[in-house]
């Protein structure tokens, strides 16, 4: 029996046009570019401005570029999944109404939730259901709008996020080149360092917490950079353990672009160089769930059919996962 794998057949990507400058955020903030450099890798991210404008229409542009890209109607898509933690509202899913925008209907779409770890978590439900023959073609999203819960009087965080949505089309491969291995792995004891404080059904919104500014990201940076370094590279070299793959097979490292000197010590572990790695968070900054599908969609034109490539992320929760695929796209 033919095996079947879960094959990414198309990648898109879309960033809201206006610019946040490191020279824009030294008049908001005490900061200044060389700060941020050092520290981040960070020159500029994108933020999406305009009344009504959620993380919805970042992903719908995705998703339409994706679409018209792989040459696929609307009609044909059995399942969408957007990995989120900026979520148009409570409910409806962001998922529901990125399938509104863009034409899909009748079909079950829905949201997931773990962080920036969130693209590869929808990547492996998205997987499961092509590899078992439940459906035939499966869109997955990664997108948020971090602007929305950056609060823009805290140096520390301020810097870092940027809005973004990335979408991959999933179809059924004969085994050969596709999503071969993922791992997923999460520790709740790290929920404390990083997280939205209010909002939610234990501390629902009121003038309280909107007055103590809790509406937004909190993270005690030096904990999580520690955990982040630690458990990407860790992950990353499991992965190649578990697939016998040395650091020669490995084409490209698409690493969550959380902070340059984390994506250095998975790259450094892993034995990859420089250029065996992708890398725009200087443009970007951290987008969350869209940093990956944001990278292959960038560096898509590189890549050849039957390249080994290793996904890898850390993000709150805290939740880690990594993904080992083979390029199946010419």
């Amino acid at each position: 029996m033919t095996q079947v794998t879960a094959l990414i057949k198309g990648v898109h990507g879309y960033v809201p046009a206006d610019v946040l400058s490191n020279a824009e955020l030294e008049k908001m903030v005490d900061t200044n570019d060389q700060w941020i450099k050092t520290r981040t890798g960070i020159s500029e991210r994108r933020v999406l401005k305009g009344k009504g404008l959620g993380t919805s229409d970042l992903a719908a542009e995705a998703v339409k570029g994706l679409l018209k890209k792989t040459q696929t109607e609307a009609s044909e898509i059995d399942l969408l999944i957007c990995a989120t933690v900026t979520p148009d509202m409570q409910f409806p899913a962001t998922a529901n109404i990125i399938c509104d925008k863009t034409g899909i209907y009748n079909i079950p779409s829905f949201d997931l939730g773990a962080a920036c770890s969130g693209f590869i978590y929808a990547l492996s439900v998205g997987k499961q259901f092509v590899e078992n023959g439940t459906y035939k073609k499966v869109i997955v999203v990664g997108a948020d709008k971090m602007s929305s819960i950056v609060d823009y009087t805290d140096r520390a965080t301020c810097v870092l996020f940027g809005d973004g949505a990335g979408a991959v089309l999933l179809e059924a491969g004969d085994g050969t080149y596709g999503i071969k291995d993922i791992l997923l792995r999460s520790d709740g004891r790290g929920r404390h360092h990083l997280h939205q404080k209010a909002g939610g059904s234990v501390k629902p919104a009121s003038i309280e917490t909107v007055q103590n500014r809790e509406h937004f990201i909190y993270q005690e940076g030096a904990t999580v950079f520690k955990f982040a370094v630690t458990k990407m590279a860790d992950l990353s070299a499991e992965i190649m353990e578990r697939n016998q793959l040395q650091s020669e097979d490995i084409a490209w490292l698409v690493p969550h672009q959380a902070n340059k000197r984390i994506i250095d010590a998975t790259a450094k572990r892993m034995g990859l160089p420089a250029e065996k790695v992708m890398l725009n968070i200087g443009r970007y900054g951290n987008t969350t769930a869209a940093t990956i599908p944001l990278c292959l969609w960038e560096w898509e034109p590189q890549l050849n059919k039957g390249d080994n490539i290793i996904l890898a992320a850390v993000g709150g929760g805290f939740t880690w996962a990594a993904a080992y695929l083979k390029w199946g796209s010419s």
